[in-house]
């Protein structure tokens, strides 16, 4: 709802979230903006805006998400970029079955 909120009123031309002059915002801008909502959030924890990209990878594949579509949604080209995400976590592994378990031997 806020972000349909948002679009209505901003509306958007090209970035759904564009600088007051229509353009995407610069690096350096999204991550003090970043920084100052950790602060105001009091996250003294060390996070970056790349942070937000490895956590949303790693939950989608923790929830059992194809390594194929979470490759789509980063935008990697290669699939061994997105494999760095899968050795961060064991959640999971034990409930990973094996075609031979059902095997009749």
């Amino acid at each position: 709802m806020l972000l349909r909120d948002y679009f209505k009123t901003y509306q958007p031309k090209f970035y759904l979230f564009e600088s007051p002059r229509r353009e995407e915002y610069s690096v350096n801008s999204i991550q003090s903006v970043f920084r100052s909502t950790c602060s105001k959030a009091k996250i003294n924890k060390k996070t970056t805006v790349h942070t937000l990209r490895y956590s949303f990878a790693t939950h989608l594949f923790e929830n059992g998400t194809d390594l194929r579509n979470i490759q789509s949604q980063l935008g990697h080209e290669s699939s061994k970029t997105t494999e760095t995400y899968t050795h961060i976590t064991t959640k999971g592994i034990e409930t990973i079955k094996s075609p031979i378990d059902d095997l009749d031997i």
